[in-house]
């Protein structure tokens, strides 16, 4: 019998044909053979639209090497793009259009702002998200510093904590800017007025870069590093939300996010969370609503969005053990946990997306199968009972 086939789609980083993941891919790729799932990985480069076909990369375990092959259209895809500004990324609008009838494990989100106004429209969420708002000029940024004391702009597509500022209105009424530029590089607290806040913002282009206003908390820890939470959720192998894990992010000193790629590093969520709450009972508690938040975040965006196969919640915590969720992430990556010296949860994250493409493989099998059955009925109660024809 033929084994399915899990494509995985993603995007080259540059025009030498890196992958970001391929060591991802690598090991999926070995885990797909245990289970009796093969896995490629393309790109919308890799396809020939005329002749519905994919010159794709394949591991080969035994030799331990990529190989480029070409392969029909796989059974399902796994989509792993993450936004690029490049013709890259229009390249993946094409495909998507021209193949979306296929088996998606996961459908595309959209950006940190449409999710954030998506949730509020369910009551169970509402109180889990910090206030935010579109920046469409410097005025939109001074209505919500009179707001909150602390505020943070990000790019609404952004990852991996690039260009994000963090403003701080101190008592004198002096503002506090820190963050990083968009190549990730930390930017240097400064203290300005009020009044200059116009003339350091026009070099960001706010408006034209799509940016949101997010109100700030206070996540620093006594070493003076902010932390947050990354949790992990993903179907399982019987088509079910779950949470795979959560793990701690501490920020590089100096820095205004706990983003990995910026020199933070990883800790367990419940060692991290006793250190910040002083309270195992309180602990406990929070990371029992932590899940369970996690899992109804999930279920809510597939009903909104279509079949998604997993997602990581950014989560913040204040001392009082109050959960915020900073940003939904469609496309995590998974080694905080190794950082955090959980081999077994990095395990999981890598094998939960073949298990679950593997039940919806045989989910439409099983339909297949009761179409034909019911075609086969059909026509044996057509044969047994021919229709006579009246004589005139």
């Amino acid at each position: 019998m033929t084994q399915p086939v899990l494509g995985i789609l993603t995007l080259y980083m540059n025009e030498n044909g890196h992958l970001e993941e391929r060591d991802i891919y690598q090991k999926m790729t070995v885990a797909g053979r245990k289970l009796g799932l093969n896995v490629i990985v393309f790109t919308p480069k890799d396809v020939n639209y005329q002749q519905n076909r994919i010159h794709s990369l394949v591991y080969e375990p035994e030799e331990r090497k990529w190989k480029r092959k070409w392969t029909s259209f796989p059974s399902m895809i796994f989509d792993r793009c993450r936004i690029q500004r490049t013709y890259r990324f229009e390249q993946l609008r094409q495909f998507r259009k021209s193949y979306g009838h296929l088996t998606f494990l996961n459908r595309p989100l959209r950006n940190k702002m449409t999710i954030h106004r998506i949730l509020t429209k369910d009551s169970r969420f509402k109180s889990y998200l910090p206030a935010s708002r579109m920046v469409e000029g410097v005025q939109d940024v001074s209505e919500m510093l009179r707001k909150y004391p602390l505020l943070y702009l990000k790019p609404i597509n952004g990852t991996g904590g690039r260009g994000i500022l963090r403003i701080e209105r101190k008592r004198s009424g002096s503002l506090l800017i820190q963050g990083r530029d968009l190549s990730r590089r930390i930017i240097n607290p400064k203290r300005i007025s009020a009044a200059a806040l116009s003339g350091y913002l026009s070099g960001w282009d706010l408006k034209g870069n799509r940016y949101l206003a997010q109100q700030g908390l206070q996540l620093k820890l006594p070493t003076g590093r902010v932390h947050d939470y990354r949790m992990l959720v993903q179907k399982n192998g019987e088509g079910q939300w779950q949470v795979t894990g959560c793990a701690g992010r501490v920020g590089a000193a100096g820095s205004v996010t706990s983003n990995l790629h910026g020199g933070g590093h990883a800790v367990p969520m419940e060692v991290l969370l006793k250190q910040w709450l002083n309270s195992e009972e309180r602990v406990t508690e929070v990371i029992a609503e932590a899940e369970q938040f996690g899992v109804g975040v999930a279920q809510y965006l597939e009903l909104c969005y279509g079949r998604l196969c997993e997602l990581a919640l950014d989560l913040a915590i204040d001392q009082k053990g109050r959960i915020w969720m900073l940003e939904v992430n469609p496309k995590p990556a998974r080694e905080v946990f190794v950082q955090a010296g959980d081999k077994e949860t990095y395990r999981k994250a890598i094998v939960r997306p073949l298990e679950y493409a593997l039940w919806l493989h045989g989910q439409k099998k099983q339909r297949k199968s009761k179409r034909n059955s019911a075609s086969s009925a059909a026509v044996e109660e057509k044969n047994s009972n021919p229709s006579s024809s009246a004589a005139t």
